[in-house]
């Protein structure tokens, strides 16, 4: 799919676990080991959250570095690519995705749409089908990223698949 930008700061706060090693391995020149530590545990916190949702991918990996979060692995389907993507995308402190995963199953891409103030499902439905009540199609493709049609929020960045 290649790269996409997203904002940096709009995105879900990933926790890393507290059983996370203290000592990062060496750091590139110009970067502490603090802040390649820290990109560590966000790339692992991405990383747990696409396992946690039971996508089927194979051998999923996140490497994220000043902002970018590179992904790879290999999706059954384009949905399921699209996903992982947002998933990373709409995490805090990620400005940029690189997507490198293969998928089994071509499928025709997505749209994909960021949220803005004011937005709901309805309006965006409206926006992009035509009919407000079409919401329920935008719901179940960012599923199970949303839990609840209401609760979207400005800047998260959604699927928005062909009728």
């Amino acid at each position: 799919m290649g790269i996409f930008d997203f904002i940096r700061n709009a995105g879900k706060k990933r926790e890393a676990p507290s059983d996370t090693p203290a000592a990062a391995p060496e750091a590139p020149a110009g970067e502490s080991a603090e802040e390649k530590l820290a990109e560590m545990r966000t790339g692992n916190a991405i990383l747990r959250t696409i396992l946690s949702m039971n996508l089927d991918v194979t051998n999923p990996m996140v490497d994220f570095d000043d902002g970018t979060a590179t992904i790879r692995g290999a999706a059954a389907d384009q949905a399921t690519r699209e996903k992982i993507v947002l998933i990373a995308g709409n995490t805090q402190g990620v400005s940029r995705v690189d997507d490198r995963m293969t998928v089994e199953e071509e499928a025709p891409e997505a749209r994909f749409y960021t949220v803005e103030s004011g937005d709901t499902l309805s309006k965006i439905a409206k926006e992009q089908y035509g009919d407000a009540m079409k919401y329920p199609v935008i719901f179940e493709a960012n599923k199970p990223m949303l839990e609840d049609p209401d609760k979207i929020y400005p800047g998260q960045v959604l699927r928005i698949p062909e009728l």
